[in-house]
């Protein structure tokens, strides 16, 4: 032991900010907040300060905080039989499984636990379908400015080069076109062998930028015309967000596998990558698996959501509110993008992080997609006077964010 025995130890660190610091990873950063309890559409801090939650966990928590239906069926299932692991059934996620079959059009479920093991699995699928028609060499196309998550075969069809520096090389032959560039699109499968490709209708991470129809078109008939399976990523627009279950209904798109993740548990982890019955055969037995997938816990949680957004018919009252909340945006003179309670506000500066702090400082919880957008994606249940109650602080953030100066 060296320096002086009867010297101290360092105290442990008290504030939240310490203890993160001295206790986790810093890949997060420092969080500024300690939240401890949430209600609705809102949450509370350690300090007691209550703010209204504008992100719901990052599209996570579409029917708010505790709702009552989330809540009961997680304590139910739970004090019932929490685990089986894939080994066995469980009634949750098999009810959740033929309740998803039936909102898709027949697809298939294969359950995870995030966004980022759906996408994995939707590659692996494509690269299956690769080797099935005799092209092992072919390539996924996805598009720039997307995010698929951050886990090695997810970040390789993520298009942003700040995630990907530094992790590469990265696996699944994947190449990348700008996004709602239809002859892009088109001189891409031209030039390559492609057996799927990938798209976020609305890419969140990317600005909260919304696909085009004439790009969705020419993407969907580039799938078929050349045997490429066509994966629409919903990790942050499905289970209702944009006024419809899927965001790819919107276009009229039929895609062979659909991602999901975010909030089909209500809070829950819980993801899946539903799969066109002709090619779900290509996971056969033995092709992928997940220890938590299908959790009877988290499936319990989705089938709560899914009844609570029927019963309350909050999809349609997604379209309702964004409509109401991109005419409020307009009326207080802030440029809008995205659908439904999916709402980008782009900025001509680098002031989004100030204008999210700003926020912080009003009492709102919103969030950010790169630099130049503040992100909205509130809870479903959130009423509309405090939704559009949220504007004029929205509008004074950007204001005090201001053009940044050299």
């Amino acid at each position: 032991m060296n320096g002086d025995p009867a010297a101290s130890p360092p105290p442990p660190p008290t504030s939240p900010e310490d203890r993160w610091e001295a206790a986790l990873v810093p890949n997060y950063g420092t969080p500024r907040l300690l939240l401890v309890r949430g209600s609705g559409c809102q949450v509370e801090d350690a300090a007691g300060r209550t703010y209204v939650d504008l992100l719901a966990g990052i599209a996570v928590n579409v029917l708010g905080h505790a709702h009552p239906a989330v809540v009961a069926a997680v304590q139910k299932q739970v004090a019932r039989l929490a685990h089986t692991s894939n080994l066995y059934a469980n009634g949750p996620s098999l009810r959740l499984a033929e309740r998803l079959r039936d909102l898709a059009g027949g697809h298939k479920t294969l359950f995870l636990n995030s966004g980022t093991e759906a996408n994995e699995a939707a590659l692996k699928l494509c690269r299956r379908h690769a080797h099935a028609t005799d092209r092992a060499q072919g390539v996924v196309l996805a598009f720039h400015g997307s995010f698929h998550g951050r886990t090695t075969g997810a970040l390789a069809l993520t298009g942003q080069p700040h995630h990907r520096t530094g992790f590469d090389p990265f696996p699944g032959q994947v190449i990348h076109v700008p996004f709602n560039d239809p002859g892009a699109i088109e001189a891409a499968f031209e030039a390559h062998d492609v057996v799927g490709a990938f798209a976020e209708c609305i890419q969140g991470e990317g600005g909260v930028a919304p696909m085009t129809q004439e790009a969705a078109d020419t993407l969907q008939k580039a799938c078929q015309g050349h045997d490429a399976l066509l994966c629409i990523d919903e990790v942050q627009t499905g289970i209702g967000r944009t006024g419809r279950f899927f965001a790819y209904e919107h276009h009229g798109l039929r895609p062979d596998a659909v991602t999901l993740a975010k909030g089909l548990g209500g809070g829950m982890p819980l993801g899946a990558c539903l799969v066109a019955p002709r090619h779900a055969g290509l996971l056969g037995p033995g092709s992928h698996g997940c220890t938590f997938g299908g959790n009877a816990v988290a499936a319990a949680a989705g089938n709560a959501v899914l009844d609570v957004l029927e019963r309350d018919g909050l999809i349609a009252g997604a379209g309702r509110l964004g409509a109401l909340l991109a005419a409020e945006l307009e009326a207080n003179s802030l440029a809008w993008r995205g659908r439904g309670l999916l709402v980008g506000v782009p900025l001509d500066h680098d002031g989004a992080p100030k204008a999210v702090q700003a926020m912080e400082e009003a009492g709102y919880l919103v969030g950010q997609a790169g630099k130049r957008v503040v992100r909205l994606a509130p809870p479903l249940t959130i009423d509309g006077s405090t939704l559009l109650g949220a504007v004029p602080a929205l509008a004074d953030a950007v204001r005090r964010a201001g053009p940044l100066t050299a």
